[in-house]
């Protein structure tokens, strides 16, 4: 059944989303947020560097967000995966795994990122538990301890650095061809960091805690943590779908305000941002809104005047 036309619907509810949400509630703007509740972080117990807070679940963060968007009737929550979307500017159609079909002004993707599997026996168990991705999130929880970074090439030149900040005990495995240059394996052995080409065999760990890296040579290196590259994907390919720019590393291209190539489509949040925080998502979120909710008011201005 097609519902009436709303001002927007936000497909996904992470950080930018749900900011998103709030700001077009608060706008007084009719918003449904579409959402199949399959977070990334779902596998993460705690969020960090988030003001206010620092430290709180995923889950219960969710939970606080939509108790606070409630406030704000004009705004929806619809529990479904967005397939299809067809319509341009000002009459967007979105039809759901579910048969729904809705119709909106604007469109928010809000759709993050998901990890594809990386083929190292014993990750799964670790992660989100004592292995993760941003230092900036879990490296003070892991500070001064002994840690195996699982990286090559510009990506373990990138981390070496960043690390040092939390942990001078650190070790790189590449997991096979280390993809360094002369110049990159001489600044590592500069600085002391011992790296392995080896592939990894397996991750040994107890309760989700990592206690060694065994790799298929038979190095065994203990450690009590992990951060490794991960391998992404952009979390639905309805950006794509409907024309959106994507960088080769599956990234939604847009302006500073969350305004994609395609007219009255934006996107915010992991997909469209380096810096995967919940904090920078929820702020670009908050900008994109703004942005909707300009471009929305500027319409119905001029139809008006």
């Amino acid at each position: 059944m097609e519902k009436q036309l709303l001002d927007v619907v936000i497909i996904g509810a992470g950080p930018a989303g749900l900011n998103a949400a709030l700001v077009l509630g608060r706008a007084r703007k009719n918003v449904a947020v579409i959402d199949e509740g399959r977070p990334r972080n779902a596998v993460t117990r705690e969020a960090h560097g988030f003001l206010t807070r620092d430290g709180i679940s995923p889950s219960e963060f969710r939970r606080m967000a939509k108790e606070e968007i409630s406030a704000y009737p004009s705004v929806s929550f619809v529990a479904d995966t967005a397939v299809s979307i067809a319509g341009t500017d000002g009459h967007f159609q979105i039809t759901t795994a579910q048969g729904n079909t809705f119709t909106s002004k604007k469109l928010l993707f809000a759709v993050g990122m998901k990890d594809r599997p990386l083929d190292i026996p014993g990750l799964a168990e670790v992660y989100g538990k004592s292995a993760f991705v941003c230092p900036y999130c879990d490296g003070w929880e892991l500070r001064d301890q002994p840690l195996v970074v699982i990286a090559k090439g510009g990506d373990a030149m990138h981390f070496a650095p960043l690390i040092s900040g939390w942990t001078n005990r650190f070790t790189i495995c590449t997991n096979g061809p280390d993809e360094l240059t002369d110049t990159q394996r001489e600044e590592l052995r500069r600085h002391r960091v011992p790296v392995y080409e080896s592939p990894i065999r397996s991750i040994d760990s107890d309760a989700g805690i990592v206690q060694q890296v065994v790799l298929e040579d038979g190095t065994t290196i203990p450690c009590r943590g992990i951060f490794f590259k991960p391998n992404l994907v952009t979390g639905s390919d309805l950006p794509r779908a409907i024309g959106c720019n994507i960088t080769e590393t599956g990234m939604v291209v847009v302006d500073d305000f969350g305004k994609t190539n395609v007219p009255g489509v934006y996107s915010a949040g992991d997909a469209a941002l380096r810096l995967h925080q919940a904090i920078a998502a929820a702020s670009m979120g908050a900008f994109a809104a703004a942005a909707i909710n300009n471009e929305l008011n500027m319409e119905a201005w001029r139809r008006n005047g």
